[in-house]
């Protein structure tokens, strides 16, 4: 099987129904930016992490999928059957967040991205996540979406925020202080 197909050399592609959508279209950038995510993260469960780190991330990278996958579907469908995003998948990351946090002095200032490439990464994929997080509330103004992948995408940008703190201290980074005076 060839892995082009030329059917989107004239700007749209398919949604799993078969639908043909604008490759510009909101839903497409939003699961598009999921995907994002996913590649971001998978690129930092690659790093030299703990395993019980590189557990949680596969996990985060699978429900990813499943978060990509239900937006590539517009409806619930009997044909495709599509996992589903539920509660319980934000209370894991809820979880993951009190274990990481165990430890950690308070924030008392603003902490600048950086200082160690685990660090940074977990930044970047936090600040994807919100992205992520601002193009599925667009969509859901506009279109019916599951609720619980908005939970899920809120609380997975804290876990990554946590994530850099707590690999902040298990790698001994020194935090970049926000100077507000530079």
């Amino acid at each position: 099987m060839k892995i082009y197909t030329k059917t989107g050399d004239k700007g749209t592609t398919s949604l799993i129904s078969g639908k043909r959508i604008s490759k510009s279209d909101l839903r497409l950038n939003t699961y598009g930016t999921i995907d994002e995510l996913n590649s971001f993260t998978g690129y930092l469960n690659s790093m030299e992490i703990a395993p019980h780190s590189r557990e949680v991330l596969t996990k985060i990278q699978n429900l990813l999928f499943t978060i990509g996958s239900n937006l590539a579907l517009e409806e619930k469908s009997e044909k495709f059957k599509i996992p589903e995003v539920k509660a319980e998948h934000t209370t894991f990351l809820e979880n993951e967040i009190d274990y990481m946090e165990k430890g950690l002095e308070p924030l008392q200032h603003f902490i600048i991205p950086g200082g160690d490439q685990r660090v940074g990464l977990a930044h970047v994929c936090r600040t994807v996540c919100r992205r992520a997080e601002r193009l599925y509330v667009e969509l859901s103004l506009q279109e019916k979406v599951e609720p619980e992948i908005g939970n899920f995408l809120n609380r997975l940008a804290d876990f990554y925020f946590m994530m850099a703190r707590r690999f902040m201290k298990d790698f001994k980074v020194e935090p970049i202080i926000w100077d507000p005076k530079t």
